[in-house]
């Protein structure tokens, strides 16, 4: 079993004065990183510590395989252990509640954890969330104990009914799944924001690029989750540092207060809209000044 837990204390420089928490846990990063497809379990780990997670997923249908896996697990359990982050199993690759279910009862059962990132698949094209599959899942697991985090779309009346369910959080997409598009709707995203302020929402798939990330959290997203944008970059290690600074820097921003947008210039210098003359210097200042002996 892998008992996977917040005991490593946060880096100096993270802010300890803006954290956030699923349930009864405590979180300073905002960063939450997947696992697969990294070149090597050596980068693989150099990217979760660049990146300084504290919550690393991981698919357990490839635990499951793992006599083939080439050193992945083993790297992800050393690192856990290293740094304190915890594990989030997911159930990637599910089509049916069922199945989902099932397959949460043995992530549990593997890693001791009742955490879980819940995915159900609707369509092969777009790997787009299957709304009535996931929230039966999602009420199922609540049932069950564990504490689901939902991958989902960004309709809203989807995300109220999987807060109804029990879910502590909410992950809508930004865009499909590996496409690193960016945030495709940005006005969805902030109509979740605005009509569920005291959700907590994390950004799920679709990022491509560091300033997708600090966009999210410009949003007012607590969070956001990716894989292949780090995974798939020439220099993975670098990407997750480049992530985690966005990252910063888009909450960093959203608490200083983004200012609204304009559909007009507006000058950042006022001025009266008359024109102005300098005032003649006093008579004194004008004469010459006598020459110093």
């Amino acid at each position: 079993m892998l008992q996977a837990t917040l005991g490593a204390p946060p880096p100096a420089d993270m802010a300890d004065d803006d954290p956030w928490q699923v349930g009864s846990v405590r979180l300073h990063s905002r960063f939450l990183l997947g696992t697969a497809g990294y070149p090597s379990p050596a980068v693989l780990q150099g990217a979760l510590l660049a990146a300084r997670t504290q919550v690393v997923t991981v698919g357990l249908k490839r635990t499951l395989a793992a006599a083939g896996d080439n050193g992945y697990i083993a790297t992800i359990r050393q690192t856990l252990r290293d740094t304190g982050a915890r594990l989030l199993p997911n159930t990637a690759g599910c089509r049916t509640a069922r199945e989902a279910v099932q397959l949460a009862h043995m992530a549990r059962e593997l890693y001791d954890t009742p955490w879980l990132k819940l995915e159900v698949v609707g369509d092969e094209h777009t790997l787009q969330p299957d709304p009535f599959e996931l929230l039966a899942a999602a009420a199922q697991l609540v049932r069950d104990g564990f504490t689901v985090f939902p991958y989902c779309t960004d309709d809203l009346v989807t995300c109220r009914r999987l807060l109804d369910a029990g879910c502590p959080l909410l992950m809508p997409w930004g865009a499909p799944i590996g496409s690193g598009q960016g945030l495709l709707n940005p006005f969805a995203l902030r109509t979740l924001r605005e009509r569920l302020p005291d959700a907590t929402l994390i950004v799920d798939a679709g990022l491509g690029a560091p300033s997708h990330a600090a966009q999210a959290l410009e949003l007012g997203f607590d969070a956001v989750l990716l894989n292949s944008a780090v995974a798939h970059a020439r220099e993975p290690v670098a990407m997750a540092r480049a992530f985690r600074l966005a990252i910063e820097g888009g909450r960093a921003a959203w608490r200083a207060g983004v200012m609204a947008r304009q559909d007009f210039a507006v000058a950042s210098t006022p001025v009266s809209g008359e024109p102005f003359t300098l005032p003649d210097a006093p008579a004194d200042a004008r004469a010459p000044r006598p020459a110093t002996p």
